[in-house]
């Protein structure tokens, strides 16, 4: 496949390398950003100006983002470069706004009213409800809240920077014969599962709002979870016991499947093959180097994804 990486620096110069070693990319339903690991060779001995990475498949460009770590080295009459980097998106992850209730927040104001960060788009959905931004919580966990209030769901990234809380009105559909495939399988990942929920009342006491997940117990895991009462669903608690427990069941089951090359799979496409018949995807995984491309795609099975 062809590979094309961009770098930009400060002073809105750039260095353009189609001579890719080796690369990974992630994007994961439950991960507010894409990640990428990449090496390749450059004309460029020095970095110290750079700010952000572009890097594409075949011209599509499947990340775009901040530059977390660039090392440079020569070796061999040869220059080359690694980058680490996450998508710009990540950048919710660290910004806050100020605490309190807020209410009647739709995604639109919430992204559009506070900050002004480079690259991120959103869907447009002026749907509201209200949410309460604790001390020290960020804007990402905002947008959990309200996707969870207004949809039911979980909010995830579509193309590079696009958040999403519906699901894709025209999906692509893909589908794979496990007889041309590299490998194909599943997961099952129970290590952050818990069994019950004690939130307190607004005195502090406990007792009066709890949750048990009999799934959980079934499988002999005992994990009792306390916390405070949680502001965010002051106008339903019970509602904050049932989401923890969804939050730790993220991912629980995974199906997945792996192939030469990559189609342009993005998060929320319609895949099918083996027993796994018209799922959203949920994770894409894409390594390269000399010997070739290898793209997984994963879909998961849990609380937020059926």
């Amino acid at each position: 496949m062809n590979t094309r990486v961009v770098i930009k620096n400060t002073d809105n110069t750039e260095s353009v390398n189609e001579n890719v070693l080796s690369f990974t990319f992630i994007k994961d339903v439950y991960t507010p950003y894409t990640y990428l690991r990449i090496k390749a060779v450059s004309s460029v001995q020095t970095f110290t100006n750079a700010s952000e990475i572009l890097f594409y498949l075949d011209n599509i460009l499947i990340h775009h983002g901040l530059i977390d770590n660039v090392s440079s080295s020569f070796c061999d009459g040869q220059s080359t470069v690694s980058v680490t980097s996450k998508g710009f998106t990540s950048l919710l992850t660290f910004n806050q706004t100020e605490p309190g209730l807020k209410t009647n927040i739709s995604i639109n104001m919430l992204m559009d009213s506070f900050y002004s960060f480079p690259y991120i788009t959103h869907e447009d959905n002026n749907q509201t409800s209200y949410i309460y931004v604790d001390k020290n919580s960020t804007m990402w966990e905002g947008i959990e809240n309200l996707s969870y209030k207004i949809c039911g769901t979980y909010p995830y990234i579509r193309g590079t920077n696009c958040v999403m809380m519906t699901a894709v009105q025209s999906p692509s559909v893909f589908s794979y014969s496990t007889d041309n495939v590299l490998s194909y399988g599943s997961e099952l990942n129970t290590k952050r599962l818990y069994s019950n929920f004690h939130m307190a009342d607004i005195n502090g006491d406990f007792g009066n709002y709890e949750y048990e997940d009999l799934e959980v117990t079934a499988r002999n895991i005992v994990r009792h979870r306390f916390f405070e009462l949680d502001m965010r669903f002051l106008y339903s608690p019970q509602q904050a016991l049932e989401y923890r427990d969804k939050l730790c069941r993220r991912g629980e089951k995974r199906s997945f499947i792996s192939y030469c090359g990559y189609n342009g799979e993005d998060l929320y496409d319609t895949v099918s093959f083996g027993d796994i018949v018209s799922k959203p995807v949920s994770r894409v995984k894409i390594s390269g180097d000399s010997t070739g491309t290898v793209t997984e795609i994963s879909v998961y099975s849990d609380k937020f994804i059926q």
